[in-house]
């Protein structure tokens, strides 16, 4: 029999790690995800599930699977599913029937206030979401919605091929939830009401999630805007020969270290916030829009008021981008400019010892002539006791001889003297 690879089945299972929900109409959803303050790396994945593990003790119910990423289980009346994701954890109670009084804070208390003040991080975002059956008068349903919502930012939209119509003003009430409200056609299935509960859960925490970026983007752009002159004016200076270029190249390199280190911060969070735009942007077109009397949709909600912040984090970090581009092409300018300048004292350098060597050999040839003198000064005078008994015959006097052997002995030496040096070049 053929062995399986040992993640097969950890891989189709993790496909339906997450199954929507199944929801009936009508009934409450409250949702609130929790995000540690610091960066996902450095999540403590244990306290949420110590966090989790509280709620649930506190109603009785089974606890999750060790290491577990998911769990759905009761607490008292509601349906819990707990989710835990690369940067946040996110709570869902599902309550059968809505409250007299539309989105009453005592809805949320299924999360107890204690308990959420214990959690190992901060509220990201807190959604209360009311499912009703669709009334049959539709102006009946638009008067609801503008008593319940601020008309100037609600979206409305009939959504899933007009199973439902769902509508919001993504504002935070005074209980600090946002709110949601979802009408649900006649003859939807539960499975199709917790996909578009799901949805809209989905998009408002990517949303909130992917803001995050908008203020990591305000401040690298504060930073920015004090390198930006600093790096213009040095690559104006190239030129110049003030500073120095081992100067400017040293102030050049401070830069770029302080640009790759905000590269290097900033880098996961833009890279997240991205991917969460691209997941909002996803979550919205699944939903199928349709408009209803020329109110404004979630689609174009988030073209006006979305869209801008997402563009101002993809700018700042094209701004970063090109600043690192450039401070990259200044330093090789000014890395070729210190080179040539090099190279030209290297010139000179030469060129001077050309001339010391010149001038050395012009003293050795002097001193050669010199030398010569020297030499056959001595020699002759060896050579004049040398010979001086030989010829002592002829009568000939110590002065006659070393006049005789002078010339011969200076031609000797010279010629010696210029065979060696011939010898050595």
């Amino acid at each position: 029999m053929i062995t399986d690879h040992p993640l097969r089945y950890a891989t189709v299972n993790e496909l339906h790690a997450r199954p929507f929900p199944s929801l009936d109409v009508p009934c409450t959803a409250v949702y609130v995800a929790i995000k540690e303050p610091l960066e996902a790396v450095n999540r403590d994945r244990a306290k949420d599930r110590a966090h989790l593990i509280d709620l649930l003790d506190r109603n009785g119910s089974a606890h999750p699977q060790p290491d577990a990423t998911h769990f759905s289980g009761t607490i008292g009346r509601s349906d819990l599913k707990w989710e835990s994701h690369t940067e946040f954890v996110t709570y869902s109670a599902f309550t059968r029937g809505v409250s007299r009084r539309p989105f009453d804070p005592s809805e949320a208390e299924v999360f107890p206030d204690d308990w959420l003040g214990a959690a190992p991080g901060t509220r990201l975002t807190s959604v209360l979401i009311r499912v009703e059956a669709m009334p049959g008068d539709e102006d009946e349903m638009l008067a609801r919605m503008d008593d319940w919502f601020v008309p100037e930012s609600l979206a409305i939209s009939r959504v899933v091929d007009g199973a439902a119509v769902i509508a919001g003003d993504f504002r935070i009430d005074p209980a600090g939830h946002m709110r949601f409200v979802v009408f649900v056609r006649p003859g939807t299935g539960p499975r199709r009401v917790g996909r578009i509960v799901q949805r809209l859960c989905e998009i408002e925490t990517y949303r909130a999630t992917s803001m995050l970026g908008l203020v990591s983007g305000r401040d690298l752009s504060k930073r920015l805007n004090t390198l930006d002159p600093e790096l213009s004016a040095l690559v104006s200076g190239l030129d110049n020969t003030e500073p120095s270029p081992e100067a400017a190249l040293h102030k050049l390199l401070t830069i770029s270290a302080e640009l790759e280190s905000l590269a290097v911060q900033f880098s996961f969070r833009f890279g997240a916030t991205a991917a969460y735009e691209a997941i909002v942007t996803q979550r919205i077109e699944v939903l199928r829009e349709e408009r209803v009397r020329g109110r404004q949709t979630f689609g174009e909600f988030m073209m006006r008021r979305y869209d801008p912040a997402m563009r101002t984090v993809k700018s700042a970090e094209r701004r970063l981008n090109a600043m690192a581009e450039r401070a990259e092409r200044a330093a090789e300018l000014l890395r070729t400019r210190v080179d040539v300048e090099r190279s030209s004292q290297n010139q000179k350098l030469l060129e001077s010892m050309d001339r010391r060597a010149d001038l050395q050999l012009r003293l050795q040839r002097t001193v050669e002539g010199l030398s010569t003198v020297a030499i056959s000064y001595y020699a002759v005078n060896l050579a004049a006791y040398m010979v001086e008994p030989l010829v002592h015959r002829w009568h000939l006097s110590h002065g006659q001889i070393m006049a005789m052997l002078t010339p011969v002995v200076l031609v000797a030496v010279w010629l010696m003297v210029r065979r060696i040096r011939n010898h050595l070049d």
